[in-house]
């Protein structure tokens, strides 16, 4: 009978470690779309790993010191961003992140343009925060 109490306290205290990481990821979302909409260098550099690889949905691929540049020069602008369907998945000290992105664009020599797009989003915990390694937009139907 102990070790059944003892397995159920075990899985209680594993179920809400990972509950508390999925929030933590979830904060990290919501910061590096706050820091796009705001174009906060920062923020933007603070959240991206050194190794980040941020795949546009056209096939364009860049690194953190590009995609943070696109971003803060304001040659990509997000005027407005929503989630929709998100998923997280942690495995450890990486999450895999699946989400819809609508929105609104205002590229300079583009103008205005509707945003719907799917994202998957790679993080990796690296001195106790959340760090994006790797971000793939694709085209949806």
């Amino acid at each position: 009978m102990s070790m059944i109490i003892l397995a159920i306290a075990f899985g209680n205290q594993e179920t809400k470690a990972q509950h508390t990481e999925q929030i933590s990821v979830e904060k990290a979302v919501d910061k590096l779309t706050n820091a796009m909409l705001t174009a906060n260098r920062n923020a933007l550099s603070d959240l991206a790993s050194d190794k980040l690889s941020y795949g546009h949905s056209s096939g364009k691929v860049e690194n953190k010191k590009e995609f943070v540049e696109t971003i803060a020069s304001g040659a990509s602008v997000f005027e407005q961003l929503q989630i929709e369907n998100q998923s997280i998945d942690i495995d450890h000290n990486t999450a895999i992140v699946r989400h819809t992105l609508t929105g609104r664009t205002n590229d300079p020599g583009k103008g205005p343009a509707a945003l719907k797009i799917g994202i998957v989003l790679v993080w990796t915990k690296a001195d106790g925060s959340w760090k994006l390694l790797a971000r793939q937009a694709f085209k949806l139907p």
